[in-house]
């Protein structure tokens, strides 16, 4: 079965707007970091106008997110959108540079959280602390995975889970085996 672009641009925009939303980010904003109009912007969350490639692109280096996040839509039959999503069909999202592989878990980022599926290569690591203004839970599938959190230092196996509220993070996988966990994440900020 063939699916039309509509398919494809209808969870776009709501992606759009939700991935604005989540950097604190206004229409206007947005609208100039892009140098293009707010209608035009508004018009692109409300799924009445179809990007170009090039804004597409643009949009996301705006959101700070790769640009296959904003095409992951495609091939998803349209009465399951929004409710499925199939092994095959992750969104690749984050950066890899670090050696984590990140898929989208949940169907698109309209809800108060998302499921992220995150695999951590073999001596791997994050280079330098981060903080975000979420609240995350993570279960571990497989493998094992250093964390610090705050000032506290964990080491975390498959069936664990932990959480980090706001707080400085870091990680690093210094086995000679993937770790793999689900995170829940909220507010979204992919």
């Amino acid at each position: 079965m063939q699916h039309s672009n509509v398919d494809h641009i209808k969870t776009l925009g709501a992606d759009v707007r939700a991935l604005r939303k989540a950097r604190g980010l206004t229409l206007s904003e947005l609208a100039d970091v892009l140098g293009r109009s707010v209608g035009w912007l508004s018009q692109v969350e409300r799924d009445k106008s179809a990007p170009s490639i090039s804004d597409l692109q643009a949009i996301a280096r705006g959101l700070n997110v790769p640009v296959s996040m904003l095409f992951g839509h495609t091939n998803i039959p349209a009465n399951e959108q929004g409710y499925i999503v199939r092994a095959g069909t992750r969104r690749p999202i984050g950066a890899p540079e670090e050696g984590l592989i990140e898929e989208l878990l949940s169907p698109d980022l309209t809800d108060d959280f998302e499921m992220v599926h995150s695999t951590f290569q073999p001596h791997s690591r994050l280079r330098h602390p981060i903080t975000r203004p979420t609240q995350e839970v993570a279960y571990m599938i497989s493998g094992t995975l250093d964390l610090t959190i705050g000032q506290q230092k964990f080491t975390v196996r498959a069936g664990d889970s932990f959480r980090i509220r706001g707080e400085a993070y870091q990680w690093a996988n210094p086995y000679n085996h993937s770790a793999v966990a689900i995170w829940v994440i909220a507010p979204p900020v992919y």
